[in-house]
């Protein structure tokens, strides 16, 4: 923030910082996606301290019905998650996934970026193209890029939309060894070496090119 946006804050009455909390709700409550800093900012006026804004709305909503959560650097409203009960009865799920679905998503979350022949490997079982359509059908699983070795196989890895499913902020919050244990997901007698792999980011690694063309358009048919 420059020296004249600091002084313009600063200047900024208890009445018109009010207002500015009900704008920003507002875009939170209308918004139907996770909105980012950058687009919050170029709504409001320009002498907004939007990252104290944001921490007050928080605040305000902790004890509520509903709360405000950080998604992949994105802002949105909602339901408690004490309070999801609530709405299950309503809910229909459309995306009951097999094991093998739930497996391939549980390595690609890990692993990521990893290959066809990656999860395969793995798993120790090959699977079916269309475990990975499922799953980039629900909008969890993209293709991220090509790795460059023979063949330049294609490279998988999350979305947004998989953080904002499972309430995560970022990849650096998927549960770790001991949650896993305590969770009974994983055996307790475990090799004494087993670590629980990091995903990379959102950014292609060393070892990944970018999608051609007709990876991006094959891609966009299947999100629709």
């Amino acid at each position: 923030m420059t020296e004249t946006n600091e002084n313009n804050v600063a200047n900024i009455t208890p009445s018109e910082q009010r207002e500015q909390l009900r704008m920003l709700e507002a875009l939170l409550f209308a918004a139907s996606e996770p909105l980012d800093l950058a687009t919050l900012s170029s709504r409001l006026p320009q002498d907004a301290d939007v990252e104290a804004l944001l921490g007050e709305l928080q605040a305000a909503y902790a004890n509520r019905g509903v709360n405000l959560v950080r998604v992949a650097d994105k802002w949105r409203l909602r339901t408690a998650e004490d309070l999801s009960f609530l709405l299950r009865r309503d809910a229909v799920d459309q995306r009951q996934l097999s094991r093998a679905a739930l497996e391939t998503l549980a390595i690609v979350a890990y692993h990521q970026p990893v290959t066809r022949a990656d999860i395969e490997e793995i798993r120790g079982v090959s699977i079916s193209k269309g475990v990975l359509d499922v799953l980039m059908e629900a909008g969890w699983v993209r293709m991220r890029g090509r790795r460059r070795t023979p063949g330049r196989p294609v490279t998988y890895g999350t979305t947004e939309a998989f953080l904002d499913h499972f309430g995560l902020e970022s990849l650096g919050d998927l549960p770790g060894l001991e949650e896993l244990k305590g969770a009974g997901l994983l055996d307790s007698r475990l090799p004494p070496n087993f670590q629980v792999p990091t995903p990379s980011g959102e950014a292609l690694s060393e070892d990944e090119d970018p999608l051609d063309p007709e990876d991006e358009f094959a891609a966009g048919e299947t999100d629709r």
